[in-house]
This record gives C-alpha cells, sequence and structure tokens, in this order.
C-alpha cells in the first residue's frame, strides 16, 4: 500500500532512533582507549556499543516500514534529519544549550527537507528492475571505491578518516537503496521469493561492510573529517541510484525545478555544515 503519510511518518522515527544510536558510538569512540585493538574489537567490548547498535538497527527496521509506504525519494530526505535530531541529544549529554549555528542549520535542513517531500510529491517505477539495471552503477561505484582506498594508504590520519567517511557515505547509500528494492521484491513475491534475491544478500554485506568502515572512520581521524562525509554523501548516492536505478520521479514541472534543486542544495550543504560543526 503507497501512503506517503505512513512514510514520512516511520521516517521520522527511524531518524530519532538512529540518531541517538549514532551519538552514543560517537561518544564511545572518542573516548576510546588506545590499548592496541583494532577499532572494531574496542567497540565491541564495551556493552553499551552493543546496545547502540541494537538501537540503530531498530532505527532500520522503522526505514524499511518507510520503504514498504513510500519512495526513497521520501523517506531519504526525512532521514536526512537524523543529523538534526543527534544535536540536541548532544547538547544534552554535554550539557550545554543549543548554539544558534545548530538551530539555523536544523532550520534549513527541515526547511529543504520538507520542500522536497511536498511540493517533490514522488511516485515509484512500477516495472521491473532487473541485475543488469545495477550492473553500470555497481562497476562504477566498485572502481571508485577501490581508488579512494588505495589513495587512503598513504595518507595521514584525519584524511584517512575523510576518505573512509566518503567510502562509507557510498556504501551506505547502496544500504538505502538496496533495501528499497528488497522491500519491493518481498512486496511483489514474499518472504520466500526475497529469501532467493540477490538484494537481500547485498544488502546484508553492504550494512555489514559500511557499519565496519564507519567504525574505523570514527577512529582513525577527526569526526569532523569523517562524517561530513558520509553523512552528505548518503543522501546523494541514494537519490542518484533512486532515479537511476529504481527509476523513481519526482511530479515537477517548469519553475517548480528550481525550487526542488534549491531545495536539494540546502539539505546537502546544511548537513555538510551542521556534521562538520558538531565535531570541530
Amino acid at each position: 500500500m503507497h501512503d506517503n503519510l505512513l512514510a514520512v511518518g516511520f521516517a521520522l522515527i527511524a531518524a530519532l532512533v538512529i540518531a541517538w544510536g549514532t551519538v552514543v558510538r560517537h561518544r564511545i569512540a572518542a573516548h576510546q582507549p588506545d590499548n592496541g585493538d583494532s577499532p572494531i574489537v574496542a567497540a565491541a567490548k564495551r556493552p553499551l556499543w552493543w546496545f547502540a547498535l541494537l538501537t540503530a538497527l531498530s532505527g532500520y527496521g522503522f526505514q524499511v516500514l518507510a520503504l514498504g509506504f513510500g519512495t526513497l525519494l521520501i523517506v531519504q530526505p526525512v532521514l536526512a534529519l537524523t543529523l538534526m535530531f543527534t544535536f540536541p541529544m548532544t547538547a544534552f549529554y554535554e550539557k550545554r544549550r543549543l548554539t544558534m549555528d545548530e538551530i539555523i542549520g536544523g532550520a534549513l535542513l527541515t526547511v529543504s527537507v520538507a520542500t522536497l517531500v511536498i511540493l517533490g510529491k514522488p511516485v515509484p517505477f512500477h516495472g521491473k528492475v532487473t541485475f543488469h539495471d545495477w550492473l553500470p552503477a555497481i562497476i562504477v561505484t566498485a572502481i571508485v571505491m577501490g581508488i579512494i582506498y588505495a589513495a587512503s594508504i598513504r595518507m595521514s590520519a584525519p584524511y584517512r578518516g575523510l576518505s573512509l567517511g566518503v567510502i562509507t557515505g557510498i556504501t551506505y547509500g547502496f544500504v538505502a537503496v538496496l533495501s528499497k528494492a528488497a522491500v519491493n521484491v518481498f512486496n511483489h513475491g514474499g518472504l520466500l521469493i526475497l529469501l532467493t534475491a540477490w538484494e537481500f544478500y547485498a544488502l546484508i554485506a553492504c550494512a555489514v561492510l559500511g557499519t565496519i568502515i564507519q567504525q574505523y572512520a570514527f577512529n582513525v581521524g577527526a569526526l569532523r573529517l569523517s562524517l561530513p562525509a558520509m553523512t552528505t554523501l548518503e543522501p546523494v548516492v541514494a537519490f542518484i541510484l533512486s532515479y537511476a536505478v529504481l527509476g523513481e520521479k519526482f511530479q515537477v514541472h517548469g519553475w517548480n525545478w528550481a525550487i526542488m534543486g534549491i531545495a536539494l542544495v540546502t539539505m546537502i550543504l546544511s548537513t555538510f555544515a551542521l556534521s562538520a560543526r558538531g565535531n570541530a
């Protein structure tokens, strides 16, 4: 059943839950002692990290519910509000007030997301998306990520964190689109067909890979470099793939495209500015 209101509602819950899990994992990474363990092993020794990870997974469950009711072009902008929710939570943990930059950035992000959702009125593609439709995007992305990772090996720690943040953002962009693809498979064929679909296993692989790379990015360099990259690139990659691969479209004509373009750029820039501001 296609219901944009339910999609937005579940996406908002997902953004709120994911924000809390992200704030907790950031705090663990920031206060992690240097005892020689790898970032993943050190984090896994903290029970709170597992609780935060389970919280993030429950948030992902709400994201899947949202995708069951609406297009990725609706759900993904709403999920960008995750960043806005992290600021009140971080301020609460740090016992401080929100700054004017955080308030203005959050307001711009909210307005841009509302514009994309309300004015855009995205519609799904009702045809069948095959593996051959995915193949060009997979090949190009694998080459780009390979080049970035190879270059990061020779970089100093802060810029290596930036490179890993870029890879994380691209990977999570694929996770978002594969999630929608898997939901589509389930809606049309049921659980048995989903368990035999390549999209389901590609989704699991990308989610695991993204979690590992993200934890390395959090630990290898300053969060002010890695977090803006991953939070900005995820919606950009998801938007591109939802159009190019899934065939979703905005119902926009004429000069309204200019408004949509301004809203999209505002969402990207405010996301980058907020994530950089929050980890300066």
